[in-house]
């Protein structure tokens, strides 16, 4: 006659346990590193790729250089204003990334000096991929409602002097006021632009210090814990 060997409970749970602690991490580790990345941060379009989008799929950079850039540029579409922030999510490194393409914005060129430029986004306009985090950012961390937008002012003038033929990229330092939260900051950071088919295209990023702008943390009841800054990305195309 066979004896029944004694079960083992402790095991079982010690076990379950286990698997439950492995799933923890590897569920979010797979959703954030392989079905979840951050999309790329704002740049200026690669060449070839202006390239492509010229007619005939030849950039137009004859015709460019040709343009006088003296008078006033209008933000037009292509423009993103958005914010990067690195976070960790169920012990997981990540980066949140949101955007909004309602971007106004204006550029004044006398003779070869930028004399003046801004730009606006309504803050309610700014999305992520997760409409969780999104609902937070419109509430307590941005609180879009009584501060509806963020804007920038450049209180500067940038010397542009030579001016860059066509298809070449520059890089230059703009001054400004920075606006977010209902609380502005002098801020000065490098930008890259380029005259190309017509348009000028400039994109920076400005470092955002949280506290500096009366801005909560975003973290949130230890189920996302952020860094203290984030970075204010924008590509702005201006059109005449």
């Amino acid at each position: 006659m066979s004896i029944p060997r004694p079960r083992h409970p402790i095991r079982w749970v010690v076990g379950a346990i286990v698997v439950i602690a492995a799933l923890a991490v590897a569920v979010p580790f797979v959703y954030i590193h392989f079905l979840n990345s951050a999309p790329a941060a704002l740049s200026l379009p690669a060449a070839s790729a202006k390239a492509s989008a010229s007619p005939g799929g030849t950039a137009t950079a004859d015709t460019a250089a040709s343009t006088s850039v003296a008078g006033t540029w209008d933000a037009s579409a292509g423009s993103t204003v958005g914010y990067r922030v690195n976070e960790v999510l169920l012990g997981q490194n990540a980066t949140a990334v949101g955007r909004s393409t309602s971007v106004t914005g204006h550029l004044t060129i006398s003779g070869t000096t930028a004399t003046a430029a801004s730009f606006s986004v309504p803050m309610a306009t700014i999305h992520s991929d997760k409409s969780q985090r999104d609902a937070q950012f419109d509430g307590r961390i941005m609180d879009v409602a009584q501060y509806p937008a963020g804007t920038f002012t450049l209180t500067k003038p940038i010397s542009l002097a030579p001016v860059p033929a066509a298809g070449t990229i520059r890089h230059y330092t703009a001054t400004g006021s920075l606006t977010l939260h209902g609380t502005t900051r002098t801020v000065t950071f490098p930008v890259q632009a380029e005259l190309v088919n017509g348009r000028i295209e400039v994109t920076g990023q400005i470092p955002v210090l949280f506290s500096a702008y009366n801005i909560q943390n975003p973290s949130f009841a230890g189920f996302v814990t952020t860094q203290d800054h984030g970075t204010l990305e924008f590509l702005l195309v201006f059109t005449k």
